[in-house]
């Protein structure tokens, strides 16, 4: 694999500001000349090895930040956006690429207000449905709000995973997690019961009483419990972070909360040095993790795609989970490959056959249309109520990094990693991918003209130019 180059001028131009010099003495502090800065921190040229040196040396720079994954996020993003028919054209992909790093804020601008336009064409349509003509089912603000916060955190929140390391480990040791939440909920005055609920039900807090239902699998038990303790003993920290993130409602503030309290339970149940050890050790097996931690196997899975904590980050995974319509509704990754934000998984991916193999981890060889290779792991995570007659949740999981890191995992053993044959091409969304010969295809891309054939016949209806 190519060595990719590092274009970093936004992190060069704050780690300046950061110490308060001017591109002269900043030049100089580097070893450079003001002309080399200059065209480095307008991305005219990437950062050389000799200069990343000397930002780690002289400046304490975190050199694996200096990636492009916010910005490769944000391209994706964008061409997505701009794939839309309100556009008359795409924009080259070097312009894209040039926004997202010389001008990420307006780039993120141009995201929400196409974000709003959709919202607001949902809205309309929703209207039309109301009094009899077709429409759509509208979209939650504050839902994408709270998405795409943790999207662009690389799902991944310092202050908040090192405070449920320090309470999980108080003696630097794993404590019992279930005993350590009934203590910190009683120290509250809360008392934790375990009874028959119903079937749907995983706890049930009456005043200082948290009921918890006896008939959840265990691993969910303790996570509910843990997330109560996020909320009632670490609330200072969640509403810290919450006014770092300058939501725009009150709604998406209220759902963040949520999301930050789960994120503490999954870091709490499953602390970052003891979890990335142990990840390590196993070669990411997910179900010795699942064993070894007391976690879901969807826990685990997202827990892995959380390890980027900086000096000591784990293998960058993509997680998603997806529902049995395709529907995503979980999503995040640390790699380069991103998922569509506003549409579902490409239908090549083999998180979608999981639901044809219950109890079965399929695995994949998959190349996108960029040429970077990844290997992929699905497996289905039904949720089942403890009922006969209750109903049962369908999910699938997906788990994958570029076959750099496959060595790192068990998953890898016997797949032949060097025949190009093996690897099957998937896209990222239909709507945007330019592969013309793609037998899944649903819709046509949308920023690609069109031929509609009469003289022949074949899986789609027309070809694309």
């Amino acid at each position: 694999m190519a060595t990719q180059k590092i274009y970093a001028g936004t992190s060069l131009r704050e780690t300046r500001a950061r110490s308060g010099l001017t591109q002269r003495h900043f030049a100089e502090r580097l070893g450079i000349s003001l002309p080399y800065l200059s065209q480095m921190e307008n991305n005219h040229r990437p950062i050389s090895a000799g200069v990343l040196l000397r930002l780690a040396q002289e400046f304490g720079v975190d050199l694996t930040t200096l990636s492009a994954g916010d910005a490769e996020r944000m391209v994706v993003d964008m061409q997505e956006a701009l794939a839309d028919p309100v556009f008359d054209a795409t924009p080259p992909l070097a312009d894209l690429r040039l926004a997202a790093t010389n001008a990420p804020i307006l780039a993120r601008a141009f995201l929400d207000l196409y974000q709003l336009h959709r919202q607001s064409q949902e809205r309309l349509a929703a209207l039309d449905e109301a009094i009899g003509a077709a429409g759509q089912n509208t979209v939650s603000t504050p839902w994408e709000e709270v998405r795409d916060f943790f999207h662009y955190c690389d799902n991944y929140i310092d202050a908040v995973d090192r405070a449920a390391e320090r309470y999980a480990c108080p003696d630097g040791k794993r404590a019992d997690p279930w005993t350590i939440a009934v203590e910190a909920l009683a120290a509250s005055g809360i008392t934790v019961k375990q009874v028959e609920l119903p079937a749907t039900a995983v706890f049930h807090r009456e005043g200082n009483i948290v009921l918890v239902n006896a008939a959840a699998e265990r691993a969910t038990q303790v996570f509910q419990l843990l997330h109560l303790v996020a909320l009632e003993k670490q609330n200072g920290l969640l509403e810290a972070t919450l006014d770092l993130a300058r939501f725009r409602s009150q709604t998406a503030r209220e759902i963040a909360r949520v999301g930050l309290a789960n994120y503490f339970a999954g870091a709490a149940l499953m602390p970052y040095r003891a979890f990335i050890a142990a990840a390590q050790a196993e070669r990411h097996d997910l179900e010795r993790l699942s064993h070894l931690f007391g976690a879901s196997l969807e826990q685990v899975a997202h827990r892995l795609s959380t390890l980027q904590r900086p000096g000591i980050k784990g293998v960058p995974f993509f997680f998603v989970r997806v529902d049995q319509a395709g529907t995503i509704t979980k999503r995040h990754s640390a790699a380069r490959l991103q998922f569509a934000r506003f549409g579902g998984a490409c239908p090549l991916w083999n998180v979608h056959q999981a639901f044809e193999q219950p109890g079965r981890f399929l695995r994949q060889l998959a190349e996108t249309p960029d040429g970077v290779r990844y290997l992929l792991l699905s497996r289905d995570v039904s949720k089942h109520a403890g009922a006969f007659n209750a109903p049962v949740r369908r999910f699938a999981i997906g788990l994958g990094c570029e076959v750099g890191y496959a060595d790192h995992l068990v998953y890898a053993d016997g797949l032949d990693l060097s025949r190009p044959s093996m690897f099957e091409p998937i896209g990222i969304s239909c709507r945007i991918c330019p592969r013309p010969d793609c037998h899944q295809r649903s819709v046509p891309p949308i920023d690609r003209p069109l031929r509609i054939p009469s003289d022949r016949n074949g899986p789609l209806p027309y070809e694309i130019a």
